[in-house]
């Protein structure tokens, strides 16, 4: 059962602390209902470069939002196909309504580089400062669940392959 055609374009729009973030065209590549899976260019302008990987334009992200996750994984190439790795967000479930992907970003977020030999945790202190954990206890819980999980698949031998095929 597919919400819309593959290559269809829709916009993501990723919020974040009740402000839009960024918002982005892509292309709609499947959605079976629970996971739906987009794939867009490197959006922002410019380079930006973390230290451990840099996004640049030419990259294309590949991503995986879920109805009834509280995660999104983006698969990173190259604009020549080389896989740089996996950047993941962790967030509320996704909504898609009226051609828009809506994904509310709560600050936590791990990379897993290509070859799977650096699975860093980030921004655990941008986390604790928003105060989700007082405002909102139990969607910390669930976001702090979802980042385990992610680190956990990361650190397996199959990796994400069995969440994203």
């Amino acid at each position: 059962m597919s919400a819309g055609s593959a290559d269809a374009g829709l916009t993501v729009v990723l919020t974040k602390a009740g402000k839009t973030k960024i918002r982005y065209p892509a292309a709609l590549v499947a959605d079976n209902g629970t996971r739906v899976t987009v794939r867009a260019p490197w959006a922002a302008p410019g380079v930006r470069d973390f230290g451990f990987v840099r996004f640049e334009p030419g990259d294309v992200f590949t991503e995986y939002y879920w109805r009834d996750a509280w995660f999104a994984v983006k698969e990173v190439r190259t604009g020549a196909g080389e896989l740089k790795g996996w950047y993941c967000d962790v967030t509320r479930p996704a909504v898609l309504r009226d051609g828009e992907l809506l994904v509310e970003d709560l600050d936590l977020d791990l990379w897993v580089s290509a070859d799977r030999s650096a699975v860093l945790r980030l921004d655990e202190d941008e986390f604790e400062e928003s105060g989700l954990a007082g405002r909102d206890p139990e969607a910390a819980e669930a976001a702090v669940a979802a980042l385990d999980e992610l680190e956990r698949l990361a650190r397996t031998e199959e990796g994400f392959a069995g969440l994203l095929g």
